[in-house]
């Protein structure tokens, strides 16, 4: 990966990472953003084992002037000049936050930078071949990338990830510091949580669901992923958000709906040889507290020649404990429980269930032994729970009881997980950039000017594609009453920036190949070429290698 040498004089190396440090912190503190605003921010409270590493964030202070005073240009001053904002990431959460700012800024100019060469991020890898209306929402990314006043940088990786054995980044945060205003970290969740039992990563047969949504929707870093599903007819997911029901319901739908799909054809042929009929999704909580959608509900419900099972008793003494208390979209979900269980059809040659008040206490393989890499999976072992505690605040303790699952396959999906970047303040429990409406702060709610998050990286991996669209929005409007009011940004400088021109220059003179959104289009179009002639809406590149091809 080419290294750049983008420092401006007086930065230093810190414990490895290319990272300004400054003599004496500034006092520019979050109380003061929140006097200046005048306005209430939501503050997020931050764990003590928040990771701000060390002074290494104090890079992004403004420089004091020689009254002791930060140096922040009056609005005039602003007004003069371009508004250069860098863009760290190409899904939901940058392309909505760009829109924000292109909207309400005429002076603005954004340089969005993506590391694969193809954008839209969760747009295009997480959501659900059969769910093409919401993929609609990459027109209106298509719309953003047309404005004059935005770039798009792709297969250029921007900070190297805080974990240890993790790749260099083409860039750090740091290489672009002196030659923006702001820099908005957008670049998502790429990890997923664990569950902590034993040999959840020995075995074969079981993986992340993250990664198994990877893998068909052709994420090039998760086509490695080993999957076979001829080795049992039964599977087990952990975990009852959206993304447990679209791992159900990939492994349950009938071949000839998914053909007409994006779903790779690397995936097709995989599903061919399946003889997965029966799918449990485990929950360790009751049925009031799944965190699926209705629509994810209403589609598992109405797969053909499959039934559903759960326990109707407890749905009917958990609906009555709840009584009038329940709200208006939990009723609606619990009522077409109700409608499932009621009009299922028994005996079908496939099934899915909703397992409640269960827990995964570790996986077994063939040889009732588990240990070893290579072995195949054959059970999973739950723990029973109980609900305790008050009706708005349940948490599951464990009975000591226990029993077995016979299966094949296991996915954990118990949610995403961002990683920090060197040279950034990261709350590594709560795994998010820690920020006050989007505002990045550090460990001890200092501000960091001209800094700031958005998505899954600015308020954990929850919520669908309009929530980050509202969570976006609101970022986009913080950075734009920073710049309209002459708050301290980047540097604090009122120096003109010249964005992204001196390190594209810098990036093609190493012989490093960046992808414009035009190329993007160009390979975007070879992709629906090919799914055509496959009688679907496109046929995915699997490989950077591939995408590039394209562009030769």
């Amino acid at each position: 990966m080419i290294r750049l040498s983008l420092l401006a004089r007086g930065q230093h190396h810190v414990q490895g990472r290319r990272c300004l440090l400054l003599s004496s912190a500034s006092s520019f503190t979050s109380t003061h953003l929140l006097a200046s605003r005048g306005s209430t921010f939501r503050s997020i409270p931050l764990s003590q084992d928040a990771r701000a590493f060390s002074t290494s964030w104090r890079s992004f202070l403004p420089e004091k002037n020689s009254a002791g005073g930060n140096t922040a240009p009056a609005d005039g001053e602003r007004a003069k000049r371009p508004f250069r904002v860098a863009v760290i990431g190409s899904g939901p959460g940058g392309f909505y936050t760009a829109h924000r700012i292109l909207k309400n800024v005429p002076e603005a100019s954004i340089d969005m930078y993506e590391a694969l060469p193809v954008p839209h991020g969760l747009v295009r890898f997480g959501v659900a071949p059969d769910h093409p209306e919401v993929k609609n929402v990459m027109h209106t990314f298509d719309e953003v990338a047309q404005n004059p006043n935005f770039t798009f940088i792709g297969n250029t990786s921007v900070g190297t990830y805080i974990t240890p054995g993790s790749e260099k980044a083409d860039l750090e945060i740091s290489d672009l510091r002196a030659h923006y205003d702001a820099i908005l970290l957008a670049y998502g969740a790429h990890e997923d949580r664990l569950l902590g039992v034993p040999n959840e990563q020995s075995l074969k047969g079981v993986m992340a669901a993250r990664s198994f949504v990877g893998f068909y929707n052709g994420l090039p870093s998760e086509q490695g992923l080993e999957i076979d599903l001829s080795q049992s007819e039964t599977a087990v997911v952990i975990g009852q958000g959206n993304v447990a029901l679209d791992v159900a319901r990939i492994l349950l739908t009938p071949l000839e709906e998914l053909r007409k799909t994006d779903l790779t054809e690397k995936m097709i042929k995989i599903l061919e040889r399946s003889r997965v009929k029966h799918v449990h999704v485990v929950g360790r909580r009751g049925p009031l507290e799944v965190a699926f959608t209705a629509k994810e509900l209403r589609e598992m419900l109405q797969l053909p020649d499959t039934t559903f099972h759960m326990d109707r008793d407890l749905l009917a003494s958990e609906m009555e404990r709840a009584g009038k208390t329940l709200e208006r979209p939990r009723k609606r979900l619990m009522g077409l429980l109700e409608k499932g269980i009621k009009e299922s059809k028994p005996d079908q040659p496939k099934s899915w269930s909703l397992l409640f008040l269960r827990s995964p206490l570790g996986f077994t393989g063939q040889n009732n032994q588990g240990q070893g890499q290579g072995q195949q999976l054959k059970t999973i072992e739950l723990g029973i729970n109980r609900l305790e505690g008050a009706d708005s605040s349940q948490r599951a303790v464990a009975t000591g009881e226990k029993e077995s699952l016979d299966c094949g396959l296991a996915f954990r999906s118990i949610g995403y997980k961002s990683v920090g970047v060197q040279c950034v303040p990261f709350d590594e429990r709560k795994g998010i950039v820690p920020n006050m409406d989007g505002k990045v702060v550090d460990a001890d709610q200092n501000i960091v000017p001209g800094l700031y998050a958005s998505g899954w990286l600015k308020r954990g991996p929850i919520g669908v594609i309009a929530t980050t669209m509202a969570d976006a929005y609101q970022t986009g409007d913080t950075i734009i009453s920073d710049w309209v009011n002459g708050r301290p940004m980047l540097n604090g400088s009122s120096s003109h920036k010249e964005g992204g021109k001196p390190i594209l220059e810098l990036l093609h003179s190493k012989g490093h190949k960046t992808v414009s959104y035009e190329d993007w289009k160009k390979i975007e179009q070879k992709e629906i070429d090919l799914g055509a002639k496959a009688g679907k809406p496109r046929e995915k590149f699997l490989t950077v290698e591939e995408m590039l091809k394209v562009l030769d």
